[in-house]
């Protein structure tokens, strides 16, 4: 199936390891060009040459309020266009209520939510009618997660705010859509597993409650990501898809 991402240009944020990394090769295996940032300079600059000539690596934290223009001039400058942008950001501090500071509030608020914002106005003020904006969620959007507390504050909300922004962006031709991955095998949620004191006694207990009975892989979610992202899903706005193994039990 052709996604018709052949020199399509995207910037993915987080995407130096994990989630958005897994987007921008798929993007990229596919023949789009892409910008990719990440917090470290270095980490930058060598994700990007792994992922080769069409992708370009640039040193921003979503909670910076120059980091937005910054990622839309590069893509603009260095391919001469932008049809879409997916926002992913590392995961706020675990914990439960009476763990998390105001201090790790604020900071998961100016990064998670706030930084993506602002990354979603700047790329609209940009996009023409094809155009694409992506948001990297969590299953918190429909069900709290026991021990992320902030995460379960946070995600929701900004689930509703990319449901207004498709509204309000439909009547242009540019797309909304947002990503929502459950346990997918990546270093947070390693990290997560960990926390418990025996991280694989965690993952088979959370595998045996996942109707196909194992995490998903970096690379299933990339491609789901790359597909919504794409040409080929250009009659879908407004959702919020799970990739999450069935993890999800309503509708």
């Amino acid at each position: 199936m052709d996604l018709g991402l052949k020199d399509r240009v995207y910037i993915v944020t987080g995407a130096t390891r994990g989630l958005g990394n897994a987007t921008a090769r798929a993007l990229t295996a596919d023949g789009a060009k892409v910008i990719i940032s990440g917090r470290d300079e270095k980490g930058a600059a060598e994700a990007a040459a792994e992922l080769g000539p069409d992708a370009v690596g640039v040193a921003a934290d979503n909670a910076d309020p120059s980091a937005a223009q910054r990622l839309v001039d590069t893509a603009t400058e260095r391919f001469g266009a932008l049809d879409g942008i997916l926002i992913s950001v590392g995961g706020p501090a675990p914990g439960l209520l009476a763990d998390n500071t105001d201090d790790q509030w604020q900071t998961a608020f100016e990064s998670v939510f706030l930084g993506a914002v602002r990354l979603a106005r700047t790329a609209a003020a940009t996009l023409g009618e094809g155009g694409v904006i992506g948001f990297v969620l969590s299953g918190s959007v429909h069900e709290p997660i026991a021990g992320l507390t902030i995460s379960n504050g946070l995600r929701p909300g900004l689930a509703g705010f990319a449901k207004s922004l498709a509204d309000e962006l439909g009547p242009r031709g540019i797309r909304v859509i947002g990503v929502l991955p459950a346990l997918i095998d990546t270093d947070r949620v390693r990290e997560l597993d960990a926390l418990s004191g025996d991280a694989e006694a965690a993952r088979t207990a959370k595998e045996a409650r996942i109707p196909l009975r194992r995490y998903g892989t970096p690379e299933e979610f990339g491609k789901t990501a790359a597909f919504l992202l794409s040409p080929a899903a250009s009659y879908l706005t407004g959702i919020m898809v799970p990739v999450d193994g069935g993890s999800r039990h309503g509708f």
